[in-house]
C-alpha cells in the first residue's frame, strides 16, 4: 500500500523491483523528483511487508527505516552548517575540538580529512565488542582506539590531499565527536537544529523518533536478527558501533531513521543550495567542500559519486551524480544536472545480512525512477 500526496506518480511497480524482481528484502519504498526550471515532477510508492509474512504490516512510504550510512550527509551537512557560522573550520585538528584524542596517531589531522575518509583510518574496528560478552564499553578507550586505527600502508604526515581514501566508519565517528564537542551539546541536537527543522524532515535518531511519533517503534522497519542483541533489531540502530557508544541516540557515521519522501527533501534542498536558492540555509559555496571530486578516488566529503561500468545509481543518473548508500539497504543519488534526486529505501539485512541481492536491484531500480519521471 502507498499513501501518496495528490500530485505524486504512483511509483508502486518501481519499489516492487527490489522485492519481487530482485527478492533483495521484505519490503522498499521509493521516492523521486526532476526539477527543470520552473517545473517539477515527483513521484513515490511501497511494495511489500516489514517481514516476511503477509501477516505482517504493509510497508507505506510513511515507514520510517534504519537509515545507516546515510547518516553520514547529515553530519558532513552540520560540518557545513557550524562552519558557515565559524563555530569551526573544517581545516581544525581533531584533538582541538576533541583534547582525550591528544597523542593518537589522528590527533593533528583536519576534520576535512575524516569527512573526505582520507585521514588513513581502517574503515572498521569491534568497539562493540565488549558487549557480546556482556560487558561495559568504555567510551572513551573506544574513541581512542577509533583514533589510533591507522591503516598499515599508511605513516607520517598526511598530504594535504590526505592519504589515499579508504571508507571509513571510524572517521566520520570521529568527527561527530567532534561535531558535539565543539557544539556543546549531542550531535543529534546539532542536526535537529542545523537540518531536520529547517528543512521539515521527519529524520531523528530512534529515541528523537519515539519522542515525537509514539507509534514509531510498532511502525518502523526491522533489520537484522542478531542473538547477541536479543533478536531482531527494530527501532534501535543497526550498526554495533554506534549502538554501543550512543543506544538510541546517534553518531556521525550511522543511527538516523527516516522515511523516504524526507530523505527526499533532503536531496532536493541540496540541489536548491547549489542552485543558489537557499542562502539562509546552504549556499554553493557552503557545499562545494562536500561534493567536488578529490584526487585518488570517487568519495567526497559527505558523498560518494558514480564509480565503475554498472553504478549503483543505474545508467540514467549523469555522471556528475552524487549520493550515499547505506549498510541497511538504504540510498540517495542527486544528479545535479538533471535536477533528480531519487531514493530508495529497504531493509535488506532483514532477518540476515547474508546475501547481496540488493547490488544488483539498486542500478534497475534507479534506471526506473529515471524513465518514470521522463
Amino acid at each position: 500500500m502507498s499513501l501518496r500526496a495528490p500530485d505524486e506518480l504512483d511509483l508502486t511497480e518501481v519499489a516492487a523491483v527490489a522485492v519481487r524482481d530482485f527478492q533483495a528484502s521484505p519490503c522498499a519504498v521509493v521516492a523521486t523528483a526532476l526539477r527543470r526550471g520552473a517545473t517539477a515532477r515527483s513521484g513515490a510508492g511501497s511494495f511489500g511487508h516489514l517481514w516476511y509474512s503477509e501477516q505482517a504490516p504493509a510497508v507505506t512510504t510513511d515507514t520510517p527505516f534504519d537509515l545507516a550510512s546515510v547518516t553520514k550527509p547529515l553530519t558532513a551537512l552540520a560540518l557545513a552548517r557550524l562552519e558557515r557560522r565559524g563555530v569551526l573550520s573544517r581545516r581544525e585538528p581533531l584533538a582541538d575540538l576533541l583534547p582525550d584524542l591528544a597523542g593518537t596517531t589522528s590527533a593533528a589531522l583536519p576534520l576535512d580529512l575524516f569527512a573526505s575518509h582520507r585521514a588513513g583510518l581502517d574503515g572498521h574496528r569491534p568497539l562493540y565488542a565488549p558487549l557480546v560478552e556482556q560487558r561495559p564499553v568504555d567510551r572513551r578507550e573506544a574513541l581512542r582506539t577509533a583514533a589510533d586505527a591507522r591503516r598499515a600502508d599508511v605513516s607520517g604526515a598526511a598530504p594535504d590531499e590526505g592519504f589515499a581514501p579508504v571508507y571509513s566508519d571510524l572517521g566520520y565517528l570521529l568527527l561527530g565527536e567532534a561535531i558535539a564537542a565543539r557544539a556543546g551539546e549531542p550531535l543529534e541536537a546539532v542536526i535537529l537544529r542545523e537540518i531536520i527543522r529547517p528543512l521539515s524532515l521527519r529524520i531523528g535518531s530512534a529515541d528523537q523518533l519515539a519522542r515525537s511519533q509514539p507509534s514509531f517503534d510498532d511502525h518502523v522497519a526491522p533489520t537484522e536478527d542478531v542473538a547477541w542483541r536479543g533478536g531482531v533489531i527494530r527501532g534501535r540502530v543497526h550498526d554495533e558501533n554506534a549502538w554501543a557508544l550512543a543506544g538510541r541516540a546517534m553518531c556521525g557515521h550511522a543511527g538516523l531513521f527516516g522515511d523516504a519522501r524526507s530523505v527526499l527533501r533532503l536531496g532536493l534542498a541540496i540541489l536548491d543550495g547549489l542552485a543558489g536558492e537557499r542562502p539562509d540555509w546552504l549556499g554553493p559555496d557552503d557545499l562545494e567542500p562536500m561534493i567536488r571530486a578529490r584526487p585518488g578516488g570517487s568519495l567526497r566529503a559527505g558523498f560518494d559519486g558514480r564509480t565503475g561500468e554498472a553504478p549503483s545509481s543505474g545508467a540514467r543518473f549523469g555522471p556528475n551524480t552524487f549520493g550515499h548508500l547505506g549498510f541497511t539497504g538504504t540510498s540517495l543519488w542527486i544528479d545535479p544536472d538533471a535536477g533528480r534526486v531519487g531514493v530508495l529505501l529497504t531493509n535488506r539485512v532483514h532477518p540476515t545480512r547474508a546475501k547481496d541481492a540488493i547490488r544488483r536491484a539498486r542500478p534497475a531500480v534507479y534506471d526506473r525512477l529515471a524513465a518514470a519521471l521522463e
